[in-house]
């Protein structure tokens, strides 16, 4: 898809006039049609061009979601929910106009449980804030997206980030769900067993939804217990391939690593000049173990090894929190960094996924498209899931560059599809891939809409996000 191109589909006046006069008597303040709530409501990070919505909604209950929601389905207008708005592929854009449904207030701890290690929490709480709500526990949630995401849009979008490789994502710690429906029923997807054979996965279809299919009222999270022990460290490595044989050896040989992240040289050069650190600007890997004071010095030992038979530098390893904070303040400012390697640009930032075998060979061979475009374009990667990203610079004001980048996001998209990959390992579909999701899945999408039809017969969820009804 164009970066400039997202057509917007066919409004409803009649029925948007109708609903913001409803919306209006119900929510007082609480419902803005002013010209900055509605930018601050389609301005995302992402590259995409921003589609206002017609008026910005602040829910503080299910009852009030519930509320819209039904007005919403009575006249057929667009509801996109909307978290802090820090996704990468458009999925708050509002191509149809309608509503913002945002959840910044819905977002308290509704229910600690330590003894079953679980809590339950309204969608708008971030991860930082639920962290801190937890630590008295002896508790913590451990997906990390990077960015201080909600913990509803992390849901709605499938986040994962750098404890993936440990930890899974948020299909793996998502127990249950209430949602909104299109016919404004809050329904329960799961109770809070661990597992269970009843019935279909309802929670995993919602979880990567993107908000296409309900409203998220509620979440029952699995919770981890803070380790006795953590450490960390750097190691750099000759080339990418030398750096990715050491991921694959650290994973074949069972070492619970807790984070595994690739940095390449642009990346390091970038995260040096912003963390104000001396890395060699070479390919890097940051890692981080988890467990008692023995088990953390076996693994950080058993890995040094490893890195030393793959021609690595030495394994610089600290247990200090503060120097550990430092090293994944780094790599948390990643995009950042990146950026600020030529602010007067665009960025655009993607990803793909392959299977963890063929890891070095897509980075090389994009490196490699890189330097023949003459890009600017770092790279940074969850490497123990052969998860990476790229932030290539552009300038969004001249149609050749713009040009320029679009070709090289599809030839990325189809080498990662090439590899039996993904075309997003994190940052969804939203508007941006859907012409992706096609050349991956086939005729699954057909099955997607399907479900679409079933839950949002109306087409009032996030329309025109993850693939287009046809």
């Amino acid at each position: 898809m164009a970066l400039r191109d997202v057509k917007p589909d066919l409004r409803n006046e009649e029925g948007t006039v109708a609903v913001l006069g409803i919306l209006k008597q119900t929510f007082g303040e609480r419902f803005q049609t002013g010209q900055s709530f509605r930018e601050q409501h389609a301005h995302t990070t992402t590259y995409l061009p921003p589609q206002l919505p017609d008026g910005v909604v602040f829910v503080e209950s299910s009852d009030d979601v519930k509320a819209v929601v039904s007005a919403c389905a009575e006249h057929r207008v667009p509801i996109i929910p909307f978290g802090v708005g820090s996704s990468l592929e458009g999925q708050v854009n509002a191509p149809s106009g309608g509503i913002s449904m945002d959840f910044t207030r819905m977002n308290k701890v509704l229910r600690i449980s330590p003894e079953d290690l679980d809590v339950t929490v309204e969608p708008g709480i971030t991860r930082e804030e639920l962290n801190r709500e937890l630590r008295a526990t002896g508790l913590f949630f451990p997906i990390d997206p990077g960015a201080n995401a909600s913990i509803g849009g992390m849901t709605a979008t499938r986040a994962s980030g750098t404890n993936a490789v440990r930890y899974g994502t948020m299909k793996d710690n998502v127990l249950s769900l209430t949602v909104v429906t299109a016919s404004g029923e809050e329904v329960r997807t799961a109770s809070r067993a661990r597992k269970s054979s009843a019935g279909y996965d309802l929670t995993r279809l919602f979880v990567g939804s993107e908000g296409t299919l309900g409203a998220i009222t509620s979440i029952t999270l699995r919770l981890q217990g803070i380790p006795e022990k953590i450490g960390g460290g750097v190691c750099a490595f000759p080339t990418v391939e030398a750096a990715c044989n050491a991921v694959i050896m650290t994973i074949q040989m069972g070492i619970p690593v807790a984070r595994i992240e690739l940095l390449d040289d642009m990346q390091i050069r970038a995260c040096n000049a912003y963390s104000n650190l001396s890395y060699a600007e070479k390919p890097t890997l940051f890692l981080e173990f988890h467990g008692t004071e023995e088990t953390v010095a076996l693994q950080s030992q058993q890995f040094a090894e490893i890195a030393a038979d793959c021609g690595g530098d030495e394994f610089r390893y600290t247990a200090d929190a503060e120097e550990r904070a430092k090293l994944w303040n780094a790599r948390h400012n990643a995009y950042w960094a990146g950026r600020a390697l030529a602010p007067e640009l665009d960025g655009l930032s993607t990803d793909v996924c392959v299977p963890i075998s063929r890891l070095a060979q897509c980075v090389v061979e994009t490196q490699a498209d890189i330097a023949r475009e003459g890009l600017l374009a770092p790279i940074v990667g969850h490497a123990g899931d052969g998860n990476f990203h790229v932030l290539v610079m552009f300038d969004g004001k001249d149609p050749a560059s713009v040009s320029k980048v679009e070709a090289f996001t599809e030839r990325l998209s189809r080498r990662a599809l090439a590899m039996d990959g993904t075309c997003t390992g994190e940052h969804g579909i939203g508007q941006g891939k859907m012409a992706f999701l096609e050349e991956e899945l086939g005729g699954s999408v057909d099955l997607m809409r399907a479900i679409k039809r079933s839950f949002d017969p109306g087409n009032i969820f996030n329309p025109s996000k993850i693939f287009r009804m046809t």
